[in-house]
């Protein structure tokens, strides 16, 4: 990834709190605009959560399972690299990044066919991942595609 501040390439934001500047960027931010930037990689999809229920909102209408699914596969050099991690112990950050990258694939695919149906929330979000063969893995993203409207 790019910072939008210095323009230093950066890893993935998954090792950081945003996905627009880098880490040392982000440092010298002042307090408020660290929330900021925060706050612009979480509300993404402000409209899903793990619960049933949104605050201040009513389900009008629930428009049935919405789902993304993604199947991936580490690279031979992605298993070296992670088998080399695994010496020195730790977080082994290329799966971290992998499986991250996967549920965010899924997650988005998700909204997109929420989306596509006419909804404008997905509720009862939920994760399952079922391993196919060694080294594949399939990650699935699911909840209900629901029609919300604000309680006056």
């Amino acid at each position: 990834m790019k910072c939008g501040k210095c323009g230093k390439e950066f890893p993935s934001i998954y090792y950081f709190r945003t996905d627009t500047v880098c880490i040392e960027c982000f440092k010298t931010l002042p307090p408020d605009e660290q929330q900021k930037e925060i706050y612009k990689q979480l509300m993404k999809h402000p409209m899903t959560t793990t619960t049933f229920t949104v605050e201040g909102y009513k389900v009008v209408k629930q428009l049935g399972v919405v789902r993304g699914i993604t199947v991936r596969s580490r690279s031979i050099f992605g298993t070296i690299g992670a088998s080399i991690q695994t010496i020195f112990g730790g977080n082994i950050s290329l799966f971290t990044e992998l499986c991250e990258k996967s549920r965010e694939e899924a997650f988005d695919m998700m909204v997109d066919h929420a989306n596509q149906i006419g909804a404008n929330a997905v509720i009862g979000v939920r994760y399952d991942t079922t391993e196919l063969m060694s080294g594949v893995t399939e990650v699935l993203c699911y909840g209900t595609a629901a029609v919300l409207e604000k309680i006056i």
